[in-house]
C-alpha cells in the first residue's frame, strides 16, 4: 500500500511552533491521526480526526495542537504550539479504514516512518 509521509519536524526552542503535514492516500480513510514516540517511553496519542470532523485531543497537547485534514490534498496537519521540552519526539501520522472510536481497540492500519521534533530549552 502507498506510504504516509510525514515532513514538518525540526529543532525550536521552547515555545515556538511547527507545522507537521503527512502526505498519502486518504480516499479510503476514516480515522486520522498524530502520534508521538519519546525516547524511552510508549508511543502516545496525540490528535486524532474523523471522516465526519471529531477531533480528540491528549490532555497534554490541549490548548496547543490543531489537527486538520484536507482530502483533496490528501494531507493531514498538525499544527504544534508553545512547545516544551517535552514534546521532544518523532511523531507520526497514522491511518485507519475505521471510525476512531473503532481504531482505539484494533489499532491504526497504516503508519508513516514519522518526522523528528526536538525542542530545546
Amino acid at each position: 500500500q502507498a506510504q504516509l509521509v510525514e515532513s514538518g519536524g525540526g529543532s525550536v526552542q521552547a515555545g515556538g511552533s511547527l507545522r507537521l503535514s503527512c502526505t498519502g492516500p486518504m480516499y479510503s480513510t476514516y480515522c486520522m491521526g498524530w502520534f508521538r514516540q519519546r525516547p524511552g517511553e510508549e508511543r502516545e496519542r496525540v490528535a486524532t480526526i474523523d471522516t465526519d470532523g471529531s477531533l480528540r485531543y491528549a490532555d497534554f497537547v490541549k490548548g496547543r495542537a490543531t489537527i486538520s485534514r484536507d482530502n483533496a490534498k490528501n494531507t493531514l496537519y498538525l499544527e504544534m504550539n508553545r512547545l516544551k521540552v517535552e514534546d521532544t519526539a518523532m511523531y507520526c501520522c497514522a491511518a485507519s479504514d475505521v471510525e476512531c472510536f473503532v481504531a482505539d481497540s484494533f489499532g491504526m492500519d497504516r503508519d508513516g516512518k514519522g518526522t523528528q521534533i526536538t525542542v530545546s530549552a
